[in-house]
């Protein structure tokens, strides 16, 4: 485990692996119904295949599918973050009472050295301390994984909501690996699959972005304009990302939603819009 100094209480980072994967899903498995937001978080190795297209020509949802689809298929999941919290903001002390708790998952399916990636978003995950060789040695099976996570009440559970940014990808990642084959072929079938393991209530920070004046940009310049603070570890570490992204989510809740609140955003994607 990696511990850290908040403002408030410590919080640590639950390292997952193989060896103590079903222990640590006991844990969530208790936890959830009280703390029922779930913030999450991936990395994975960049973007291979890029669409043919100029840059600048806008694509459609479905466009967007096609390429995203091509690279989840062909690419493997490296890390996994999940924050949970009840709906205060508080995150799980398990009975510590001075320290505060979220996740995070290595995954054994990437092997640097033979399966596709981008050079360069490698070397910016091994800048920020993920060991590759280390996760393909003590690291997570993904079919495990996918059983032990579809009886953790995190999926298939109307009470949770999720909490992302920008996760198109992140949730191609779970659905590949929860349903152990290819994505689907067409975005709507996709979006009926999200729908059914991850239910209606997620939430995509970038999509609520459009909804809250003069924010844009990556999840720490968001962070910053919201004048949030990384409570835990470094940016591209999936799960001190999960947690800052679900007090990004906090923030604007409490500011650019009083009134109305986000739930009549929920269930869209950035970038997949179907509305």
């Amino acid at each position: 485990m990696v511990e850290f100094e908040s403002e408030l209480k410590r919080i640590v980072i639950r390292d997952v692996w193989s060896d103590n994967l079903e222990s640590e899903f006991e844990l969530i498995r208790n936890l959830i119904d009280r703390y029922p937001y779930i913030s999450m978080d991936t990395e994975f190795p960049g973007v291979v295949f890029r669409p043919a297209e100029p840059y600048y020509r806008r694509k459609s949802p479905a466009d967007q599918y096609k390429v995203l689809k091509k690279n989840v298929d062909a690419l493997n999941l490296i890390q996994l973050g999940l924050t949970l919290s009840d709906a205060a903001g508080n995150l799980p002390e398990l009975g510590s009472g001075d320290r505060r708790f979220i996740w995070e998952f290595n995954f054994k399916d990437f092997d640097v050295r033979r399966d596709a990636h981008a050079p360069d978003s490698i070397e910016l995950l091994k800048k920020q301390g993920i060991d590759f060789e280390k996760n393909r040695v003590k690291g997570i099976d993904s079919a495990r994984f996918a059983e032990l996570m579809m009886s953790s009440g995190l999926i298939c559970n109307e009470s949770v909501s999720w909490v992302t940014f920008h996760s198109a990808y992140d949730f191609g990642y779970l659905v590949k690996i929860l349903t152990r084959r290819k994505l689907p072929r067409g975005l709507e079938e996709f979006l009926r699959v999200l729908r059914v393991l991850f239910g209606n209530k997620v939430y995509d920070v970038k999509h609520l972005m459009k909804f809250c004046n003069s924010l844009y940009g990556g999840l720490d310049r968001v962070a910053g304009m919201l004048e949030v603070n990384r409570a835990v570890g470094k940016c591209h570490q999936a799960g001190s990302d999960s947690l800052l992204t679900w007090h990004a989510f906090q923030k604007m809740r409490d500011v650019y939603f009083v009134n109305v609140g986000p739930e009549q955003h929920a269930g869209v994607l950035y970038g997949l819009e179907i509305y």
